[in-house]
C-alpha cells in the first residue's frame, strides 16, 4: 500500500496523537461535540489498523465565568456542577463506541501543575505583562469581541440571544503581537498546518490585519490562580489549550513539560469546530513557540451542523440530543450517517427521515443483506465454507476484483485526509457492484445447470467483496464490521487488539479457501423513525 502524504512524513513507530477540543461543561454534551469526537475516533481507529500507536485525547474544560454562573443558577458549587456534567460526556462517549486513550479534566491537579510550568516558561520569555483591558466581553464565548465583530445592539454573532458585557479591568497579557512574523512564516512553510483551505484562508486574512496582544487573566474566582498574582485567575483559553499537554502525563510520571514531550508531544492533529479556529491556529502556536515547545502538525476545523436546514438552538426548540439519538438508533447508525453523509470540513444537516433512509439503504440493504444472502447460498452450494478459488486467478477485468484490488489504498488516502464521506462512498460502490453482480450471474441457476466452478467463483468474489467492505468500514461502524467479519469466519474484533493489519486485510483476496463460515444472521436491523424529542 502506498503511503499518503501525512504518513510519509511520520515514522511508522511514532505515536499518532490526536485531540478533540476539551469540551466546555456549561451544559450537557450536544451533537456538535459528538460529531467532532466520532470523527476523531474514526481517524484513530484507522491509524490503529495501520499498526501505529495512537493516543486519542479528549476531555473537559471546566473553568471560567460561564461555568461559575451556570453552577450558581443550579444551586451547586462549580466543582459539583462539573463533576455531574463530565459524567454525561463519558457516558455518551461509551454509548457512541468512542475509544479514547486519555481524558483530561482542567480541574485535575496534574493539569494545574503543567499550566504553572507552561506559564513560567512564557513569563521567563518576557511574553507576559500587566495592562488594562477595556472592551465588549461575551461570557458565552469567554472572549473579548472587537466592535467590528458585533451585531447591532452589541450582540455576539455566535450567541445571538445574549448581549455582550462591557469590561474595564487590569489583567495580564500575552504578547501575541510579537509572533506576527513567526506565524506568517509558519503558515507559508507548512500550508497544511491549517485545514481545510477555507479555514486556512480565514486565518491568513485575520493575521494579515495585524495581531494584538490578548489578556490571559480574569478577575473571577473559578479558575487556576495566576502564579504571579493569585488574586486573578488564568483566562480559560490559556488554561484549556494547555490541557492537550497535561493529558499526556501518565499517572506515575512527574507532571513536567519534559514528561509531556517524552510521552508523544507534539500532537499530530487537532480536530476542532470552526468556531474555535482562531484560538487553535493563532493563539496556541504562538504560545507554544513562546514556551519553546514543538508545534502540532495540523489543525483541522470542521463545519457546523444544522437540523432540518435550520441552525440548532434552544430558542428554536430544534436541538438534537445525541444521547437520545444513539439510544434510539444505535452507535453505528449515528456514526455512519454523520461521517458518511456530511463532507467533513463543510457544514452539514441532520434530517431524521433522510437519516433512516440512508442508513437502511447502505447498511441494512447494500451491505447487510448482501452478506446474509451470500452466506445462505454458500451453505447450500459450498457446505458453508469459503469456495476453493484462487483470488489471483480472476481476470483483470473482473467487475469486483478490479475495484477491490485498488480500493484499500484509495480508502487509506481518504481516511488520512479526513475524507470520511468519500471513503464510505467508495466502499459502498463495491457493495452495490457486488449486489448487481450476484443478481446478473444468478449462481442459483448456474448450480442447477451443474456449473459448480462458476458458482464457486461467483460466491467467492462476492464474499471477498463483503469482507473488504466490512474491514474498510470498520473505523466508521466497528460493531457492525466485527459482526460481519465473524460471520465470515474470522474470530477477531475490528475494534480491539490484536487487529487484522491494514497492509494485509485491505488487499483483495484475503478470504482463505475452506474457511468455515458462521451462521447467517442480520448484522444490521432496519431502522424505523419515531419522532425524537427535542431537548
Amino acid at each position: 500500500m502506498g503511503k499518503s502524504p501525512v504518513h510519509a512524513t511520520m515514522p511508522q513507530s511514532a505515536a499518532f496523537v490526536l485531540t478533540t477540543p476539551l469540551y466546555y461543561v456549561n451544559g450537557l454534551p450536544h451533537m456538535g461535540s459528538a460529531y467532532t469526537t466520532m470523527a476523531a475516533d474514526a481517524r484513530a481507529r484507522f491509524e490503529r489498523l495501520c499498526g501505529r500507536p495512537v493516543v486519542l485525547i479528549t476531555g473537559t474544560d471546566e473553568h471560567g465565568q460561564k461555568i461559575q454562573r451556570t453552577a450558581q443558577s443550579r444551586g451547586l458549587s462549580p466543582q459539583a456542577h462539573c463533576d455531574a456534567i463530565v459524567q454525561s460526556f463519558t457516558e455518551l462517549w461509551a454509548k457512541l463506541d468512542i475509544r479514547y486513550d486519555r481524558f483530561i479534566r482542567t480541574t485535575a491537579p496534574t493539569h494545574h501543575s503543567i499550566v504553572h510550568a507552561f506559564f513560567q516558561r512564557v513569563w521567563d520569555k518576557g511574553d507576559i505583562y500587566q495592562g488594562r483591558q477595556q472592551g465588549w466581553y461575551c461570557v458565552a464565548c469567554e472572549e473579548f469581541k472587537e466592535e467590528r465583530e458585533l451585531l447591532p445592539g452589541q450582540v455576539c454573532p455566535i450567541h445571538t440571544n445574549q448581549a455582550v458585557e462591557w469590561r474595564d479591568e487590569t489583567n495580564y497579557f500575552f504578547r501575541l503581537s510579537r509572533y506576527q512574523t513567526a506565524l506568517e512564516d509558519l503558515y507559508a512553510a507548512q500550508p497544511s498546518f491549517i485545514q481545510p483551505d477555507t479555514r486556512r484562508n480565514e486565518v491568513l486574512q485575520f493575521v494579515r490585519q495585524g495581531l494584538q496582544d490578548f489578556s490571559i487573566s480574569r478577575l473571577i474566582d473559578w479558575g487556576i490562580p495566576v502564579p504571579a498574582d493569585p488574586q486573578q485567575t488564568l483566562y480559560v483559553w490559556f488554561d484549556a489549550l494547555v490541557g492537550y499537554l497535561s493529558a499526556l502525563v501518565p499517572p506515575d510520571q512527574p507532571a513536567t513539560l519534559e514528561t509531556v514531550v517524552a510521552q508523544g508531544w507534539p500532537a499530530s492533529l487537532h480536530l476542532i469546530g470552526k468556531d474555535i479556529l482562531r484560538f487553535h491556529a493563532v493563539y496556541w502556536p504562538a504560545m507554544l513557540i513562546s514556551a519553546g515547545l514543538p508545534l502540532p502538525q495540523q489543525v483541522y476545523g470542521h463545519g457546523f451542523l444544522t437540523k432540518d436546514g435550520q441552525k440548532m438552538g434552544k430558542t428554536l426548540g430544534n436541538t438534537l440530543d445525541p444521547l437520545a439519538l444513539v439510544q434510539q438508533y444505535g452507535a453505528d447508525a449515528v456514526r455512519y450517517y454523520f461521517l458518511k453523509e456530511i463532507e467533513f470540513g463543510r457544514d452539514g444537516d441532520f434530517n431524521e427521515e433522510r437519516f433512516v433512509q440512508v442508513v437502511n439503504a447502505d447498511l441494512a440493504n447494500d451491505v447487510g443483506n448482501l452478506l446474509n444472502r451470500t452466506l445462505n447460498m454458500t451453505v447450500r452450494y459450498c457446505q458453508g465454507q469459503v469456495p476453493a478459488v484462487n483470488p489471483h486467478s480472476l481476470a483483470d477485468d473482473h467487475p469486483l476484483a478490479r475495484v477491490g484490488r485498488t480500493l484499500g489504498e484509495q480508502v487509506a488516502e481518504d481516511y488520512t485526509q479526513l475524507a470520511f464521506s468519500r471513503a464510505a462512498g467508495r466502499i459502498l460502490t463495491l457493495a452495490q457492484a457486488a449486489n448487481k453482480y450476484i443478481d446478473e450471474q444468478a449462481p442459483w441457476s448456474r448450480y442447477k445447470q451443474g456449473d459448480h466452478p462458476a458458482v464457486a467463483q461467483i460466491l467467492y468474489s462476492v464474499l471477498e467483496s463483503v469482507r473488504l467492505c466490512a474491514y474498510l468500514l470498520s473505523p466508521l461502524i466497528p460493531t457492525t464490521s466485527t459482526a460481519m467479519y465473524r460471520q465470515l469466519g474470522f474470530p477477531v474484533s475490528l475494534g480491539e487488539p490484536p487487529l487484522p493489519a491494514y497492509d494485509r486485510h485491505s488487499q483483495w483476496g484475503v478470504l482463505p479457501a475452506g474457511q468455515v463460515l458462521g451462521q447467517a444472521q442480520p448484522v444490521f436491523q432496519r431502522l424505523t423513525a419515531p419522532a425524537l424529542p427535542s431537548s
